[in-house]
């Protein structure tokens, strides 16, 4: 299959330092690589904040304009040579013809647009204009397999899409309702558009309600097993380390969102059985419309005992990645433990004599986080280079050696106490690929799903008794 040529388009803002705009474009061309698009341009924008109308200035799009322009006349002026070449004699076949190039009829910004923004800047391009949204969203569609997770994503889209048709109808003028003089317009093709699209969203939400209590089913007949739920960035290697735990044949790819559908496998180590699903993976900027359509697959998250965190430690941002899932993480499990809780008493330093009051409108937000180990994977792939012992400044991301981040993680992450009170360490580093301290990582498991176990079923035998340990007994 032939790429798609595209530019993309990103700001730099005091908000958005240069750096990460830097970053957030290499991976907006992970996501444009992944749906098969080919960057071979980029813009960058200085501003204070994105323009409420064209997202950047005007004259950026212009310079935009001028880059497509030229890329498609070069384009044209290649192919016409490619003819002329091709109707030479075979006597002339020295001639070397220029390697055809497809035109550029793409270009995708780095932030979601609004409706008004999209129809401004495909007015100026006159190309079709993608946001990431857009793209992620593409993306999702193409590596749905399930009739659930298609649900799931078309539901979104259609979410997505409906704030902007006015842009794809401007073709057409209103309907009339009819010949006579005394009837009104009729509906505009727009309002049919929406009224049609209004009604299977409508029904797409019946049915992953109904599809919400089937899976709410599953998870409360998987018996008296304790949940482990593999979370983390996309790409990141959960599916690689899920097959390797559990020895299944979950789809691994080095590609952005390879993994949708969550798997749940039965796992044993040792003797003690427990429940490992492999969630579907998160992104900077991930579309709130997706996160709401994807809840039953979140909802592995929210009834995990333990959360196992993969984090790429090879990727220059890691500790960025790790946030971000950290906060999506978060968001996800506040909406499901929101708990209002008032101070039955409160002083009321206004009033005279300083009379007490109920206060009924003090809130205040729990959350219950599952326990959560951090694997940091791939450190077959960890680089770095070591700074110059002249150079006075302080070492960056590239100068700092594995040794030294394990020792800086492991004491970050050292000391938290688990739901069993123990203090263990909290960090392990592995290489799923090449199978590196994997019998660690499964001893950390083992003891920490243990004590999650004894803890919650304490009268519950495991599946088989231990007998390496009676002779010494």
């Amino acid at each position: 299959m032939t790429n798609t040529p595209a530019v993309l388009v990103g700001i730099i803002t005091p908000q958005q330092p240069e750096d990460r705009t830097r970053e957030y474009l290499d991976e907006l061309a992970f996501l444009a690589d992944t749906n098969h698009i080919e960057p071979v341009k980029r813009f960058v924008q200085r501003v204070e904040y994105p323009n409420s109308t064209t997202y950047v200035g005007e004259g950026k799009l212009q310079e935009i304009r001028d880059y497509i322009t030229s890329w498609n006349e070069s384009n044209t002026k290649t192919t016409r040579k490619r003819h002329e070449n091709d109707t030479k004699t075979s006597a002339d076949n020295s001639l070397t013809s220029t390697e055809e190039r497809a035109p550029i009829e793409l270009v995708i910004f780095d932030d979601e647009l609004s409706p008004r923004q999209l129809r401004n800047i495909e007015k100026i391009l006159q190309v079709r204009v993608m946001d990431r949204t857009i793209l992620i969203l593409e993306i999702f569609l193409q590596r749905a397999q399930t009739s659930y997770a298609k649900t799931q994503v078309e539901m979104a889209h259609l979410q997505y899409m409906l704030p902007r048709l006015t842009r794809m109808w401007s073709h057409l003028d209103r309907q009339r309702g009819g010949g006579g003089t005394n009837r009104g317009t009729g509906e505009t093709q727009i309002e049919a558009d929406k009224r049609i699209i209004n009604n299977r969203i409508a029904l797409l939400r019946e049915d992953l309600k109904r599809i919400d209590k089937q899976m709410a089913t599953q998870r409360q007949n998987r018996g008296k097993m304790v949940r482990v739920a593999l979370v983390g960035y996309t790409n990141v290697g959960k599916s690689t380390l899920m097959n390797l735990m559990s020895k299944s044949d979950v789809f691994a790819e080095n590609k952005l969102f390879a993994t949708l559908d969550t798997t749940v496998r039965k796992v044993t180590i040792d003797n003690l059985p427990f429940l490992l699903s492999d969630t579907v993976g998160f992104i900077r900027k991930l579309p709130h419309n997706l996160v709401e359509s994807f809840k039953s697959t979140l909802d592995e998250v929210r009834e995990a005992d333990l959360l196992i965190h993969v984090v790429d430690i090879s990727h220059p941002n890691f500790e960025e990645q790790y946030e971000v899932v950290e906060q999506t993480i978060n968001e996800l499990l506040e909406k499901d433990h929101r708990i209002e809780e008032s101070d039955p008493w409160s002083e009321n330093s206004n009033a005279s004599g300083r009379t007490k009051y109920r206060a009924k409108d003090q809130k205040q937000t729990i959350v219950n986080r599952p326990e959560e180990i951090v694997v940091f994977n791939k450190i077959d792939a960890f680089t770095y280079t070591p700074q110059a012992e002249d150079d006075l400044l302080p070492p960056t991301r590239e100068n700092i050696s594995l040794e030294e981040l394990q020792r800086t993680w492991m004491a970050k992450l050292n000391g938290q106490e688990s739901r069993a009170g123990s203090k263990e360490s909290r960090a392990v580093f592995i290489s799923a690929r090449n199978k590196t301290n994997i019998d660690e990582l499964r001893e950390i498991i083992y003891e920490r799903v243990k004590a999650i176990h004894i803890q919650r079923y304490p009268y519950n035998d495991f599946l088989f008794q231990r007998y390496d340990n009676l002779e010494e007994e």
